[in-house]
Parts: C-alpha cells; structure tokens; sequence
C-alpha cells in the first residue's frame, strides 16, 4: 500500500511538472516569462548599488530607465534614449545594455546603433556628477575608458550574432526550399519519362493490335452479306475503332502529362454501352440532376463498363442488375450480377479493374466497395460527390 502510494504520488508530481513545461512552452507564456526575469534583473541591478542617501533625480532616472527596458522591443531606439540619463546619473546600467543590445539587434549597423553606443560609452566613460570626473586621474579615465568600450561593444557584438544567426537560418530555410524544389522536379521529370515510355509502348504494341483487330473486322464486315456474322463485324469495328480513340487520347495525355480535359464517354453513353456488352441488363436511373460533373460522369461510365466486362468474363450468362441514384450530393451506382450460367473461359485478367475503380473513387474523395451476394453473385457499389 505504501508503494503504491508513493508511485502515484511520484506520478502525480510529474505529470504537474509535465504540464507547466508545456505551459511554458507557448509562445506568449514565454514571452511574458521573459519579459519578467529581465525587469527583474534590471531592478535589482540598480537596488543592489544605489547608495542610502542618493540623489531623489537619480533614483527617478533609474526608475526611468527600468521602465524603459518594458517598451525596448516596440520603440528601441526611444526606450534607449531614456534608459541612458539612468545610467549616466544613476545606476541602470544593465538597462542600458540591454535596451542598446535590443537596439543593435533591430536595426544592426545603422546610424541610430552607433548614436547608442557613442551614449552608452559617454554613460560608462563620464562620472556623475561632473566634479568628480574632473578630479580622476589620466589612470581612472583610462580605466573607464577601457571599460565603456566593454558595456558598449558587449551588447552590439551579441546582437551581431543574433543577426548572423538569423541570416544563417533563413539561408538554410532557402536551401532547404530550394532542395526540396529540385527533388519535386526531380520527381516530376522521372514521372514524365515514364508517362512517355508508357506511351510509346502503348502505341507501339496496344494501337498496332487494336488496328489489326479493326482492320480484320472491316474485312469480315465486307464478306458477310447479311446475319448475325454481319452484326458481329460491325460491332467489333466499331468497339476496335471507339478503342482507338480512347487510346489515341491516353497517348496524349501520357505524353503531354495534364490533365485529360477532352471528351471522354460519360453516363449519357450508357445505352450504347449496354447494347453491345452482351449482358442481360436491367437499369434503373432515378432523380439523375440535369447536368453532371465530366469527371463524375465519366467515372459512372467506367464503373458499370468494367462491371459489365468482369460479368462477361467471369459470370457468362448471368443478368445484372445496374441502379443509378442520385441523392444527398452524390451519386451512388450500385451494379450486381447473378451466379454465372455457364463456364467461364479463360481470358486474361490482371486484377487491376477493380482496384482502378477503388482509386478513381478515393480521388473523387467517393468511396468504394465489393461483397458477394447470396446467390453466389457479386455486388459493386460506388459514390461520387456531386461538388467535385
């Protein structure tokens, strides 16, 4: 029992020490923080030497003087001028470095520097009241002199490397800036030569088969005279000849590497998508806004395309079931498809479709998701923001 006490007591303790660093911490905690140790120091710099019958003028001088060392940062060459009479006929010295210290930090080598140290110096070099710096010796007013120097020069030398330190730093923000500037182009320029090979290699491979594949049904289409071999034909012309200009505009955008702002099938286009899919479809489209967003529109044509594809590959036979509702600011597509009817054949597939609707969702800031049904089929759902 006694050591669990202990234990929390101790806990206690530092999680009070924890939170008053982290007070401490805030910037204007610190400020005042500081602005109360230096008020501090400069008043008991000047109680600590005054003498017990002093001068009631000195004492206000001096008085003056510490109250100077409050406005120092907003007016430093003003809150100079008035710590300086408190030092050359009182005792604030420390105020006056200070105050000359926050002066030479502001404003470096300017002439209003100089003025302040040239008064500092006077301040430290001159004794108060003026018969008895007439009677020093040449001794003495070398020895103040010697030491005027030292309170003068002390606080422009700091305040130089303050100034050299803050140089420093913005230099070395700049060269980090600077840094990360070439690594995004960098960047940039490692992703345009990819873009570029992809391209080549897309026309160069990809193009020349599709055109083969046209080609190849332009000659079917002008053999078969009439029947299902003549629809065949057309429609595997006009998908190889559609795909062609798809392809033709993702070469040029892969090339270029903008955004592709150019016409792009959108859900207006669905019927046609539906018709030559070879799949059974219901669609069910309800309280659809007069206009879309192109990027919107184009992903619902994406989504039900590649849907449709994966039920003509992996489901053949199966119906599908495609609704198309717009509520709430966005879009949902939902496409679903019953147990295949038949054996699939093997086709080639990658996996990729799915996972590119996924990510074309997510940068939409939609989102995306697959289940499988009851039945055995598969379920795809999809939302788009409308505001996009």
């Amino acid at each position: 029992m006694g050591g669990s006490g202990t234990g929390t007591a101790r806990r206690a303790r530092r999680f009070s020490l924890t939170g008053m660093f982290s007070v401490f911490r805030k910037p204007v905690v610190a400020t005042v923080a500081v602005e109360a140790v230096v008020l501090l120091l400069v008043v008991l710099d000047v109680w600590l030497v005054v003498p017990p019958k002093a001068q009631p003028y000195s004492l206000y001088l001096s008085a003056a003087a510490c109250l100077a060392v409050v406005v120092r940062r907003r007016f430093p060459f003003l809150a100079m001028l008035v710590a300086v009479p408190g030092f050359l006929a009182g005792w604030a010295q420390l105020a006056s470095m200070i105050t000359l210290g926050m002066l030479a930090t502001r404003r470096q080598l300017s002439w209003q520097t100089w003025v302040g140290a040239a008064l500092v110096f006077a301040s430290r070099f001159v004794r108060w009241p003026l018969t008895e710096f007439a009677e020093l010796s040449w001794r003495e007013h070398v020895l103040d002199g010697i030491y005027g120097v030292l309170v003068a020069g002390m606080p422009i030398a700091i305040a130089l490397l303050v100034g050299a330190r803050a140089e420093v730093s913005a230099k070395l923000r700049e060269l980090a800036t600077s840094r990360d500037r070439e690594r995004r182009f960098h960047a940039d320029a490692v992703r345009a030569e990819e873009r570029a090979r992809l391209a080549r290699e897309m026309h160069d491979v990809v193009s020349h088969q599709i055109t083969l594949i046209a080609m190849q049904a332009g000659a079917l289409q002008a053999q078969a005279k009439e029947g299902p071999a003549l629809e065949t034909a057309q429609v595997i012309r006009q998908l190889s000849t559609r795909t062609l200009e798809e392809l033709r505009s993702l070469v040029s955008v892969l090339r270029s590497g903008a955004e592709d702002d150019g016409p792009r099938p959108g859900i207006g286009e669905l019927d046609h998508l539906i018709r030559t899919s070879d799949v059974p479809v219901q669609l069910t489209v309800d309280h659809l806004p007069d206009t879309l967003p192109s990027k919107v529109s184009a992903a619902a044509y994406r989504t039900v395309q590649e849907c449709l594809t994966n039920v003509h590959k992996h489901a053949p036979g199966a119906t599908a079931t495609i609704r198309i509702h717009a509520t709430s600011g966005a879009l949902d597509i939902e496409v679903e498809n019953a147990r295949a009817c038949r054996t699939a054949e093997a086709l080639p597939s990658g996996g990729h479709g799915l996972t590119g609707l996924a990510e074309r969702a997510r940068l939409l800031g939609g989102s995306f998701e697959t289940s499988g049904t009851k039945d055995g089929g598969f379920r795809v759902r999809a939302r788009y923001p409308l505001d996009r």
